[in-house]
């Protein structure tokens, strides 16, 4: 009994540090985000392919959205063209950093699906929140409609063999009287 208390406790710690385990799910900040606010972006070039329907930013290319940040070398925005203009997914490459107000994820690939409000990060995946803890893993879908993460330890390809890890600090305890 004391055991399982025990497990408990500390899975609990796990999640609340460090957002994530391998098949476990923590909330995330952006839970709420504003999927329909405005989309800015900022990028040292862009090239529109009217046709295809798709704009692709490059350099230092940063996208905002509400409290949402999202920064890589490279961003394929795609659209629809069909009546008013809608973006519906954005396409991240290149050193790929997702920030909102407690969080920080960084991997190699990002995907923000605008219409399923899902944002996929592929490759070397870092999750951190504000100093109290870490997790590393190879793929992170963050649902903004539930708030829900979810970080899989799987390699690129999906051959697997990889795991999820992390790190997390305790908060400090008062001393017991009489144990100094």
């Amino acid at each position: 009994m004391r055991r399982a208390v025990l497990a408990k406790s500390l899975l609990g710690a796990i999640l609340a540090g460090s957002a994530c385990a391998a098949g476990a799910q923590a909330v995330s900040s952006l839970k709420n985000h504003n999927a329909s606010a405005p989309v800015d972006f900022a990028a040292d070039r862009i090239e529109l392919q009217d046709r295809a329907d798709r704009a692709v930013l490059t350099g230092n290319v940063e996208v905002k959205q509400g409290s949402m940040t999202l920064r890589a070398s490279r961003v394929t925005v795609a659209y629809s063209s069909a009546g008013q203009t809608e973006v519906t997914r954005l396409d991240a490459t290149g050193g790929v950093t997702l920030t909102s107000a407690t969080e920080t994820a960084r991997a190699q690939f990002g995907i923000y699906d605008l219409r399923s409000r899902l944002v996929t990060l592929i490759g070397g995946v870092v999750l951190s929140r504000g100093g109290k803890g870490e997790t590393r893993g190879n793929r992170l879908v963050l649902n903004m409609n539930t708030g829900f993460a979810t970080l899989d330890g799987g390699s690129v390809g999906g051959s697997g063999g990889g795991r999820v890890t992390g790190r997390f600090t305790p908060p400090p305890r008062a001393a017991a009287p009489g144990n100094n």
